[in-house]
Formats: structure tokens, C-alpha cells, sequence
């Protein structure tokens, strides 16, 4: 089995490929890129440009919300003029898919202004990450779908390579290299569960909403970019209060930036074991969180996760 230092690392292989036997995009197809949370920056534009071409280069054609871009403040628009943007694409029937690429604090802004009924009946799937993560599980809750944990911009980041052939080879082949991750078990050996969560600071920005998910049985998945001890301790806390953590049947855990790369303690994985009952299994992977060589994890879906009984590669 492979060594990621003292810790065994397996290899969470689906079943099939989680888009239903094929990918979910073809040459010709075109994206919505929305922005449903902080507005971009004007030096963003160079990136977005070398984005389209890149998408370009697969056959994907891409439809852009006109409230990409901050003004003087972080708005790009009102909640409701981001939120009626991304209707806009499950309108539009040639866009065949919607990728958020903004983050940072307001995507939560956007929730009373979307029509659930439609996303609902609609078969397009959502991808964001970070503060997307209030819209993600939002869509959880109302329509029971399933939404993709990642950032497209990835496309353009320092992994771009590895993260173009993955994307490619996933949502256009039908493959799932990008929904494929390597992990360890911190306690416990196996786990199996609709998946909810995301970034643990937004995700909680759900609590006492309509839109909070039913976490009963489900997995849960935590990250963070930002954030120190203090914060994680706060977020932490806040979902053992709430009862979450009597509620789920199990944790994945991934990247803490901040936490990490500093090497703050205690750790999360310290302050978590501490505060959970002693038979709920808890998994850890480093390939699901901020990196730009992060992969995608489907919220909503069902997946099982179990110790590794052969040796296997980590992917490609």
C-alpha cells in the first residue's frame, strides 16, 4: 500500500463514473460562468481570457455572466442580479453546465433570489467551491442534486496541466481522474454516505436556515483556506452545538490551508478527535480543498470510502 510518511494512503474508486456512464460535456457545448459571490478584479481578466481559450482548445464554448466584475466596491452586482444571472443559464437550454468562479464572502446573498423548481427539474450541474459552498449545499437541501466542489480556475493555475487532462478526461470522456482522490483513515476503516459540506466557514452560514441539509447519516466534509486555531476551534464547536456531529455517520477531512502551512496546533484533526464520539470514522485527504491541484468532490453524492486491502498507485 502506498506511504504518504507513517500514513497509508487508498485510493476512493466510485463505482462507475459519477456522471451517469458519460461525461457530461461534449465538443460544442457551451459553459455559464457565473458570480455568485465576491465580484473579480480587473487583473483577473488575463486569466478568464486564457481560461475560454483553454476551454477553447476542447471544443467548449463559454457564456459569461455579465456581473463577473467588481466595481469600486466588492460587488459586481446585487444579490439579485448575480442570482438572476445564474438563472439565466439553467434558462438558456444550449448551456449544458455552470461554473462559479468568484469566492470569498457572499455567494449566500444570492439563495433568495434562485428558483429551486427550476434547478430542480433542470440537468445541468453546478460546480463552485469555497463560499459556493452555501449554494451548493442550498441546492442539496431544495432539490436533492448534487452539485461538483471545485474551481474551474484551476484550468489556469500552477497545476493547470494535470487539471486540464483531468477535466477532459472526466466530465468530457466519461473517466474520473478528477473525482478521484487519495486519503487516510485518522480513525475508524471505512465509510459510506451521501456527502454534504465544503468550506467549514460557509457551510455555516447555513445554520438556522432554510437551506441548513438534513445531516442525518450523511458524510460530512470539511475545508478551509483561512483560519487559525482560534476560528477553527469556533467552527468546530459550532457544529458539535448544533448536533452535527451526532448526526453523521462520518468525516472527511480536507486541506486547511493556513493551518497547514504553518504548522499550527493543535491541529484539526487534534481539536476534532477530541470533540467527537469514539466509533464515528474520520478520513483525511490532501487533494480536495484550496490547492490549485485540487480534484472534485460531488456534493450529494454517495460514496464509500474504505481501507485498502491491496496495494494501489495515488493518480496520475
Amino acid at each position: 500500500m502506498p506511504e504518504n510518511g507513517n500514513r497509508r494512503i487508498k485510493i476512493m474508486e466510485p463505482g462507475e463514473n459519477l456522471y451517469m456512464g458519460g461525461g457530461i460535456l461534449r465538443r460544442g457545448d457551451r459553459v455559464g460562468l457565473s458570480c455568485c459571490s465576491n465580484g473579480l478584479l480587473e487583473a483577473d481578466k488575463g486569466s478568464l481570457e486564457l481560461l475560454k481559450e483553454r476551454l477553447a482548445l476542447i471544443g467548449l464554448e463559454t457564456v459569461e455572466s455579465p456581473f463577473l466584475y467588481r466595481g469600486v466596491t466588492a460587488f459586481s452586482g446585487t444579490g439579485t442580479q448575480r442570482a438572476h444571472a445564474l438563472m439565466d443559464f439553467y434558462r438558456d437550454e444550449t448551456v449544458k453546465a455552470v461554473f462559479d468562479v468568484s469566492g470569498g464572502d457572499m455567494a449566500n446573498e444570492v439563495l433568495t433570489d434562485l428558483d429551486f423548481e427550476m434547478i430542480s427539474a433542470s440537468d445541468k450541474i453546478f460546480f463552485g467551491y469555497s463560499d459556493l459552498t452555501t449554494v451548493i449545499n442550498a441546492i442539496y437541501t431544495k432539490t436533492g442534486k448534487k452539485s461538483g466542489l471545485y474551481q474551474l480556475r484551476n484550468l489556469t493555475g500552477p497545476c493547470w496541466q494535470e487539471q486540464f487532462s483531468q477535466f477532459r478526461e472526466t466530465l468530457m470522456e466519461g473517466g474520473s481522474m478528477l473525482n478521484n482522490f487519495s486519503f487516510h483513515f485518522l480513525r475508524g476503516t471505512r465509510m459510506e454516505g451521501t456527502v454534504l459540506g465544503g468550506n467549514i466557514r460557509c457551510l455555516l452560514k447555513l445554520a438556522g436556515t432554510q437551506y441548513w441539509p438534513d445531516f442525518t447519516g450523511k458524510l460530512l466534509f470539511l475545508e478551509c483556506n483561512g483560519g487559525e486555531v482560534p476560528q477553527i476551534v469556533a467552527y468546530l464547536n459550532q457544529l458539535s452545538q448544533i448536533g452535527v456531529f451526532c448526526q453523521i455517520s462520518g468525516i472527511l477531512l480536507g486541506t486547511f490551508s493556513r493551518m497547514e502551512s504553518r504548522g499550527l496546533h493543535p491541529t484539526v484533526e487534534e481539536q476534532l478527535l477530541r470533540m467527537i464520539r469514539p466509533e464515528l470514522s474520520v478520513a483525511k485527504t490532501f487533494q480536495i480543498g484550496h490547492g490549485s491541484d485540487s480534484r472534485c468532490l460531488m456534493i450529494g453524492d454517495h460514496i464509500r470510502i474504505h481501507q485498502a486491502l491491496q496495494e494501489q498507485k495515488p493518480p496520475a
